[in-house]
């Protein structure tokens, strides 16, 4: 294939050669690589941009995945097409066949009418699935015709529909331990598994953090310009296990808070300032606790194993010892 033709206006990372993945000014989303890493990424991207396989993207929960998927479009020759995205292990398994391949009307109880999937509006384009390794089994068939034939089938329909689409997808978890665990089918993995993108976390590409947070920083309606050397020196000390995620949400914190031009450390969310020692008890003194309702402390539980399950619902479902759908309604009834 050959490479995408630039735009006279359209500027490129001076590392990589690589059109941003959007505008810098939406979100601060842009290709930010000053790291040795994440410049070996991007230039691996651009290969992988003028091949038309699948892509398998692995990294931390909020290390970026979706950014560098959205790069990897902007670079191909589908730039112009859709990039449809969906996060598999966000929608229940009720849902997610329809979602993904649309369902005609009377297919099952509330479809009125008939509704084209995820596939057929990305046509022409790319289809980024996040956390592809929480799709059912039972999709798993579905989604490797789909790669082999070019061809889906809606819900309830007894004829297929021919699509164009590069399949993107992004996991946290070790693809081919799920294939030892009969979780994962081994002709899905080994037919996706083509390319490879692995993105460091954060806390591995130290030189990355400032040129992000600056960005995220200039994309908030903010008196604050610049974060002052301490502040700095304390983001760039923090270890982010949410990764560029928990940067963005720590510099909307700051930016929210800031009332002058320039952000200090008292400024960043606590969790980020490094820790004070504790004050030890005085002798007798009785440990206090926080009092709330058990539906409290059960809200705080749940997500906090869903965090540490990188938001895979799944993984976080089986270690509750609930099932999958049961997780997704208690979630969705904490908002």
């Amino acid at each position: 294939m050959e490479p995408v033709e630039r735009k006279p206006e359209q500027v490129v990372c001076r590392h990589c050669g690589l059109l941003p993945a959007t505008s810098p000014s939406r979100n601060g989303s842009q290709v930010v690589c000053e790291s040795p890493k994440m410049q070996e990424l991007f230039q691996r991207t651009a290969r992988f941009a003028r091949n038309d396989a699948p892509v398998v993207i692995i990294g931390e929960s909020g290390s970026g995945k979706e950014v560098v998927a959205r790069t990897l479009h902007a670079n191909s020759e589908r730039a112009d097409e859709p990039f449809v995205a969906v996060n598999v292990a966000a929608l229940p398994d009720e849902l997610l066949e329809s979602e993904l391949f649309g369902h005609v009307r009377g297919a099952f109880t509330g479809a009125l009418q008939a509704k084209e999937g995820l596939f057929e509006a990305a046509d022409g384009g790319t289809l980024f699935l996040d956390e592809i390794g929480e799709l059912p089994l039972a999709l798993q068939a579905k989604l490797l015709r789909a790669l082999q034939e070019g061809e889906i089938r809606r819900v309830g329909d007894t004829r297929s529909r021919q699509v164009d689409v590069r399949v993107v997808c992004a996991t946290h978890r070790a693809l081919d331990e799920l294939v030892q665990q009969k979780l994962f089918r081994e002709d899905l993995y080994y037919r996706l598994k083509v390319l490879t993108l692995r993105v460091p976390p954060l806390r591995e590409r130290v030189e990355d953090i400032l040129p992000l947070a600056r960005g995220f920083l200039a994309a908030e309606r903010t008196p604050a310009v610049r974060f002052s050397p301490a502040a700095e020196r304390v983001l760039q000390s923090h270890r982010w296990p949410g990764n560029v995620r928990e940067l963005q949400n720590a510099v909307k914190h700051a930016a929210a808070l800031a009332t002058g031009p320039v952000i200090g450390p008292e400024l960043l969310p606590e969790e980020v300032q490094p820790a004070a020692p504790a004050p030890s008890p005085a002798p007798g003194e009785k440990r206090k606790i926080a009092l709330r309702t058990l539906e409290e402390v059960e809200r705080e539980y749940v997500l906090d194993v869903l965090a540490a399950c990188g938001g895979a619902m799944t993984e976080a479902a089986r270690v509750l010892g609930v099932g999958r759908n049961t997780l997704w309604r208690k979630l969705k009834r904490y908002g």
